[in-house]
């Protein structure tokens, strides 16, 4: 018998993993497992990386023989972007057949892509971060975004008492800070500053909910890690930027 895959997901559950992915990359090979999807990407110029867990129990089918299937995302947004929330989607495939999707009368085959010819998935950084920010998601996004409208660059600095949010260009600057009682977690030992581009960072805060918690960790020049939750916690993000050194101007 044939590999085969038959899995039935909400169309808000698969539109927020490929809006999440496609921050960083349009292709991905995605990496279907008993126990749920695991799908690694990295941007063309090696500053940003994901690494997206989802449980299968976040899906509301879930049979399947394990494989890796290479798909280009913007296809399966077009037809998510059909449906509305609570609606499903059913997804099959045979090996060496189309990738099929199904919304309501709506039958979409795609071919997947050559996963000879694709970037293997990255491994993920090891890092040892020094300082730690865990928060209210909805603030944070709301510093990220207001950190955009100035400039690209954004500067996260931190010490024992702070997190701060900082961005200027030559007539503006915006300044957003929290103190370590205003979040939920703040652990670092001296102070650090680290300057990030905002290309992936804003667009990423869009996806952080009013009840998401975040956590930031960085150091020194450090590259970001990143990592937050949805689906009451089935699925799960890591996400690492590296950072903009001041010598790169």
């Amino acid at each position: 018998m044939p590999h085969m895959l038959n899995i039935t997901a909400r169309q808000e559950l698969i539109t927020k993993i490929l809006d999440t992915l496609m921050i960083v990359i349009e292709d991905a090979r995605f990496d279907f497992a008993e126990d749920g999807l695991t799908v690694r990407v990295v941007d063309s110029s090696h500053v940003a990386m994901i690494k997206l867990t989802v449980d299968a129990a976040a899906f509301d089918g879930w049979e399947l023989d394990s494989k890796q299937i290479g798909l280009e995302m913007k296809k399966i947004r077009e037809v998510t972007s059909l449906g509305s929330v609570g609606e499903l989607i059913e997804m099959t495939h045979q090996e060496g057949g189309d990738f099929t999707m199904s919304l309501g009368k709506i039958v979409r085959n795609l071919r997947p892509l050559d996963n000879s010819t694709m970037a293997s998935p990255p491994s993920l950084p090891k890092l040892d971060l020094p300082c730690k920010v865990v928060m209210n998601g909805s603030e944070l996004g709301q510093a990220l975004k207001a950190a955009k409208q100035v400039g690209d660059l954004v500067n996260f600095s931190i010490d024992e008492s702070s997190f701060k949010v900082h961005v200027r260009n030559s007539t503006d600057s915006v300044d957003i800070s929290f103190d370590k009682d205003e979040v939920e977690e703040l652990v670092c030992s001296g102070a650090a500053r680290s300057q990030y581009s905002l290309t992936y960072l804003e667009p990423l805060s869009r996806r952080f909910g009013p009840q998401d918690s975040v956590t930031i960790q960085f150091g020194e020049n450090f590259p970001l890690a990143m990592n937050f939750s949805f689906e009451d916690g089935a699925a799960e993000v890591d996400y690492f930027l590296a950072p903009r050194v001041e010598s790169d101007y």
